[in-house]
C-alpha cells in the first residue's frame, strides 16, 4: 500500500466512513505464508503447487455496504435489471435492490433441512432469463428418517400479485440420501454450452467418504445436467453399467467455490480440505481428483488421511493447494474494467481465513497470491460468496446472522 501523509490518510478515512465505505489496507510484506503447514513432511508434486509468491496488485479500493440484516446469506445472483437475488440459509430467498432494500421473502421456494451446514444455498438465473424468467436453487433436501441430500430445483420468478417462484420443479437429487447435516457442496455454474454444473460433497461422515469413490453413488461428485435435469449424451459415463450418468468428475471432498475460466471455458473449482489440503482443481471430463485416497493436510484430530498418500497413479493432482486452509466459498474470474490489475485473476472467498483470496493465473498454474480484506474494519468477516456486478464491481456476501452484501469499488 502506498503510504501517504497522516493528514491525507485521516481525511480519506473520514470521507470513506461518511460514504459508508471501509478503506482497505494491504497485508504487510512477508506475512502471507508465515504460518507453518499442518503437514510439513508433505511435499508438493510440482513447483508452485502451493504457497505461490505474494503478488500485490496495489489496486486501492473501498468496501461499501450495499445491504445488511441478512440471515446467513449463501448465494447471490444478478438479474438483468441490476437487482440481486440472495439466498438465506434458513430457507428464504430475497430480492435486493441496487440501493440495498430487502424484499419480503419470495414465496414458492423449496422446503429445506436448515440444520448445521444445510438450508437454502446457491442461486443462479437461466442464461435465457430475460425470456423465460427461470431461477435455479440448490438446497439440502429433507428426506425420511432424518436423512438429507443435495438437491436442485427451478421455478419462474414472477412479480405480478407478489414476488414468487411459480412452477417449482426438482431437476436434481443426490443419491443416496444420508443421515448427515454437512458437506452439501451446492455451487451452481452454467457452462458456455448451456449445461449446468452442480458441485457436491462427501456429506462429512465416514459412510459418505466411502461413497466418493463408488461409481454408483453421487457423493463427492461434480455433476453436469441439462437445465431441465436431463443427462447430456456427451457426459463421460453415459451408457456405462454401474456408473451414474450425471457425473462429470469425482474424488471431491466438499466443493463450495466454482467458476468458468473465460479464457478456456473450463470449470475451476475450489474445495475444502481437512486440516490443510484446500484444493483448486480444473474439473475435467471423467477425471478423478483423489479424495479420500490421496490428499494434502491431515485429519482434524491430527492423524494421516487414510494411508497418508498425496499422489497415486490414475488420480489427478490439484492445480494448487493450501496448508493451512483458507476455507473456500464462492469464486469468480474477474473480467471487469474497474480493476484492470485483477483482470483474469481468480477471486475466492475465505471463510476461515476471513479474506478475499486473489490468485494470479498463468495458463493452468497459479503464479501469485494476495489476501485482501483480512484487515477489514472494525473486524474481518467470513466471506461466503463472490460475484461480479454488471458495472464491474466485486460483490461479496458475509457469513453471519447479520450478513451483508458488500461491494468493492476503486478508491
Amino acid at each position: 500500500m502506498i503510504r501517504t501523509a497522516l493528514a491525507t490518510a485521516t481525511l480519506a478515512l473520514a470521507l470513506a466512513l461518511s460514504l459508508g465505505a471501509a478503506p482497505h489496507a494491504a497485508r504487510a510484506a512477508g506475512e502471507l505464508h508465515a504460518e507453518p503447514p499442518n503437514a510439513p513432511q508433505q511435499k508438493p508434486a510440482f513447483a508452485g503447487q502451493t504457497r505461490a509468491p505474494e503478488q500485490k496488485s496495489t489496486a486501492a479500493f473501498d468496501v461499501v455496504t450495499v445491504a445488511k440484516g441478512l440471515d446467513y446469506p449463501w448465494g447471490l445472483a444478478f438479474l438483468p435489471s441490476g437487482e440481486m437475488l440472495v439466498t438465506e440459509r434458513p430457507g428464504r430467498l430475497r430480492l435486493v435492490s441496487a440501493s440495498g432494500e430487502l424484499s419480503a421473502p419470495i414465496a414458492g421456494v423449496p422446503r429445506v433441512d436448515a440444520r448445521a451446514q444445510g438450508g437454502l444455498l446457491d442461486v443462479v438465473i437461466d442464461p435465457d432469463f430475460a425470456s423465460n424468467g427461470l431461477v435455479y436453487l440448490s438446497y439440502s433436501e429433507p428426506r425420511s428418517g432424518g436423512r438429507s441430500s443435495t438437491a436442485v430445483a427451478r421455478g419462474t420468478l414472477l412479480r405480478e400479485g407478489g414476488l414468487r417462484l411459480e412452477g417449482l420443479t426438482s431437476i436434481y437429487r443426490q443419491e443416496p440420501a444420508l443421515k448427515s447435516t454437512g458437506h452439501y457442496g451446492s455451487r451452481l455454474v452454467f457452462a458456455p454450452d448451456g449445461m449446468l454444473f452442480i458441485t457436491q460433497g462427501d456429506r462429512q461422515i465416514e459412510k459418505g467418504r466411502d461413497l466418493v469413490q463408488q461409481t454408483d453413488a453421487l457423493q463427492g461428485k461434480i455433476v453436469r445436467i441439462r437445465p431441465d435435469g436431463a443427462v447430456p449424451s456427451d457426459n463421460p459415463f453415459v451408457g456405462m453399467p454401474g456408473h451414474r450418468a450425471e457425473v462429470w468428475s469425482t474424488g471431491h471432498r466438499n466443493v463450495q467455490a466454482a467458476a468458468i475460466n473465460p479464457a478456456t471455458g473450463e470449470l475451476w473449482e475450489v474445495e475444502h480440505g481437512t486440516r490443510g489440503g484446500d484444493e483448486l482443481n480444473i474439473a475435467r471430463k471423467g477425471k478423478n481428483y483423489g479424495w479420500p485416497l490421496i490428499a494434502y493436510g491431515i485429519e482434524y484430530r491430527g492423524a494421516p488421511i487414510r494411508e497418508g498418500l498425496t499422489a497415486r497413479e490414475g488420480l489427478e493432482q490439484p492445480a494448487y493447494y493450501w496448508d493451512p486452509n483458507i476455507a473456500p466459498s464462492g469464486s469468480i474470474f474477474y473480467t471487469g474494467a474497474l480493476f484492470p490489475a485483477w483482470q483474469g485473476n481468480l477471486l475466492v472467498g475465505g471463510l476461515g481465513s476471513m479474506s478475499l483470496v486473489r490468485l494470479v493465473v498463468d495458463g493452468d498454474r497459479v503464479v501469485g497470491e494476495e489476501r485482501l480484506l483480512h484487515d477489514m474494519k472494525p473486524a474481518p468477516e467470513r466471506i461466503r460468496d463472490v460475484e461480479q456486478g454488471p458495472e464491474g464491481a466485486v460483490y461479496l456476501l458475509t457469513d453471519s446472522p447479520q450478513g451483508r452484501v458488500l461491494k468493492l469499488v476503486p478508491r
